[in-house]
């Protein structure tokens, strides 16, 4: 079997060494380059083509969005960033996966052999996943997402502010789950959706400290109003909570009203926050009041949870295989039995526009 041949751009020599050892762990990968800037990347890179770059953000000579640019406008390569959990780090890291970064590695600032090493499974799963992913899907998001119109302040303040709806969040429920490829994928969806839009919530796989980002950015480009999930938050029309990293966050139902309980637990299927753990709640506190929709991502997270949705009345869509980046999660529910419809990315918004009107007729 070929091997998947993984480059490693890092300025730090600890972090080179600890994805040597990781990549070596695993006999389908190889590295085939560990260098310390983008500069000698693209000198081996005339020599040896990787099949996936692991790109740290912050370097001398040149930074990685930067170099993650260049990749992609001359010849796209799957890049996974590698960056440490700072404010500002964070952030870039969000406008790198923007960008068309498949996937993001905490990189921690101390203990950095020992945390990597405990999360060599992972960073493995992360490599496999961004060697299959459709470069041409990334790049046809990035050319639609420049054509999005960004939301005026004014819509914000008067969404949050709004009460008008409110009477309706206990009878329409969107819940979407997705992964690799996806920050992207909820960033052409959500943007797309009128303030009318019923409430949403999402579980988006991403690491812990990111998701507050990823919420700002996508509520600066989007009508409806985005945020990261605080427990005991409201589910309201017009608004979009996203699962912070690293916490699940399950649907509940108190009286009239649906909250969100954002908590600890296990990893479920390797994940937290997982897409089963949601659309199991769900199926359980919505039932035929819910629209389930599970996009582009590496894995089966979310199959069970969807068909537990469907088998609860609830209607269930995936996103197809021609416009994944992946296309994992979204298979493994179908092959399960538990979606309705197989619909490309752009007609979701439309999907759930037309599950609400439908629902208000």
């Amino acid at each position: 079997m070929k091997k998947i041949k993984v480059m490693v751009v890092d300025d730090s020599a600890v972090i080179r060494q600890v994805m040597k050892e990781i990549i070596s762990s695993d006999p389908s990968l190889e590295l085939c380059a560990a260098v310390a800037d983008p500069v000698f990347a693209m000198a081996r890179i005339k020599k040896i083509r990787p099949d996936v770059i692991i790109l740290d953000v912050e370097m001398p000579r040149m930074d990685g969005i930067t170099y993650l640019k260049k990749i992609m406008s001359e010849d796209p390569i799957p890049v996974v960033m590698c960056s440490t959990l700072t404010a500002g780090g964070s952030d870039t890291a969000i406008q790198a996966m923007s960008a068309g970064a498949i996937d993001i590695i905490n990189k921690p600032k101390v203990k950095v052999k020992g945390y990597l090493e405990d999360e060599s499974m992972m960073v493995i799963d992360v490599i496999k996943g961004a060697a299959k992913a459709n470069l041409k899907k990334i790049k046809l998001l990035n050319t639609k997402l420049t054509e999005s119109k960004p939301k005026l302040n004014a819509d914000s303040v008067i969404a949050a502010s709004s009460n008008s709806a409110m009477a309706e969040t206990t009878q329409k429920i969107i819940a979407i789950g997705t992964s690799t490829g996806g920050t992207q994928a909820l960033e052409y969806v959500l943007s797309a959706l009128p303030k009318t839009a019923p409430g949403i919530i999402v579980v988006q796989h991403m690491p812990e400290k990111f998701t507050a980002q990823f919420a700002c950015r996508l509520n600066d480009i989007s009508e409806i109003t985005i945020s990261e999930a605080k427990n005991n938050d409201r589910v309201l029309p017009g608004h979009a909570l996203i699962a912070p990293g690293g916490k699940h966050m399950l649907l509940k139902r108190t009286g009239a009203q649906y909250r969100v309980e954002v908590t600890d637990g296990p990893l479920v299927s390797r994940h937290r926050p997982s897409v089963d753990v949601l659309f199991r709640s769900v199926a359980q506190n919505a039932g035929k009041n819910a629209l389930g929709i599970i996009m582009t991502g590496m894995g089966d997270d979310g199959a069970v949870g969807m068909k537990e949705m469907h088998d609860a009345g609830s209607k269930t869509i995936a996103q197809n295989e021609a416009t994944c980046v992946v296309y994992g999660m979204p298979k493994e529910a179908v092959k399960r039995g538990a979606v309705d419809d197989i619909v490309p990315i752009d007609d979701i918004a439309a999907t759930i526009t037309k599950f609400y009107n439908a629902f208000k007729s």
